[in-house]
């Protein structure tokens, strides 16, 4: 049984099937990250890089869903407090074989590991300029949630370098953004194959929250756009289905989250 410190706690997902250890005060993962990791297709013998991982929930739940399938899922944090979190986690769940941390600045990203090194980049980033956006008075939940420490360009770029030729960069980026993402992913020859908007539940008003993207390293032009996501299935109402099932332990899943599905985000054997 791994320690519990008095600053931490532990929390679960999968009904208690996967444990991951937060700071109470400090950056604590939401929706975004469980959304983003049932939106990356993984293939057998992928290796996986999680840029600005966190306490590296989006890379335990690749490994608790796909294991049997990956090389190696590892993540990127420059955040010392957060890395040792994330060892603590892979322990925890008996991960520390396939996944791994490297504690370090995604601006420093060729000095970490080599080019071209990764099937599959996973990135949730931060979303906020320093000055904007509710502003954090816990330091770590701040540098996670502001780009304070690299920007959205420094997190593609390092991206750029560390996927294979043709390999897939996978990010969650705010919704009203999206123009700025795509062209800043150009710049570094990523080619956006595949984007999906995030609505918080189904309505005629409401502006879409966040955007999935999927780009392709030195890919061809065009660009699949697949149908809206909801979190919920009404205003103040329960998950939608599709959410309910990325909630849901690997017994239980329904059939469409092991094949790309025209509802969700999707998952590819």
């Amino acid at each position: 049984m791994i320690d519990l410190c008095e600053s931490e706690s532990r929390d679960s997902l999968f009904d208690g099937e996967l444990i991951c250890y937060q700071h109470k005060t400090g950056y604590r993962f939401s929706v975004d990250s469980v959304i983003l990791a049932h939106f990356i297709g993984i293939k057998s013998n992928d290796r996986v890089l999680d840029l600005g991982s966190g306490s590296s929930v989006i890379s335990m739940i690749l490994l608790y869903r796909w294991s049997d399938m990956v090389e190696e899922v590892s993540g990127l944090e420059i955040q010392q407090g957060l890395a040792d979190l994330a060892r603590k986690n892979y322990l925890s769940n008996n991960f520390q074989q396939l996944g791994s941390v490297i504690h370090g600045d995604v601006k420093n990203v060729s000095e970490l590991i080599k080019p071209e090194s990764y099937d599959r980049i996973v990135c949730n980033p931060p979303f906020y300029p320093p000055a904007s956006g509710r502003i954090n008075k816990d330091t770590e939940a701040r540098l996670a949630r502001h780009q304070i420490l690299a920007t959205l360009q420094d997190f593609l770029k390092a991206a750029a370098y560390a996927v294979k030729n043709g390999g897939t960069v996978s990010f969650i980026y705010p919704a009203e953004q999206s123009c700025h993402f795509v062209s800043l992913a150009q710049k570094f020859r990523l080619e956006v194959k595949k984007i999906q908007f995030v609505y918080s539940y189904p309505d005629k008003i409401t502006a879409a929250r966040l955007v999935l993207v999927e780009c392709f390293k030195n890919g061809g032009p065009g660009t699949e756009i697949l149908p809206p996501f909801y979190i919920y299935a009404e205003k103040n109402g329960a998950f939608s289905v599709e959410m309910q099932d990325f909630y849901r332990k690997n017994q239980e899943l329904s059939s469409n989250i092991n094949s790309p599905s025209l509802s969700s985000p999707c998952l590819q054997k």
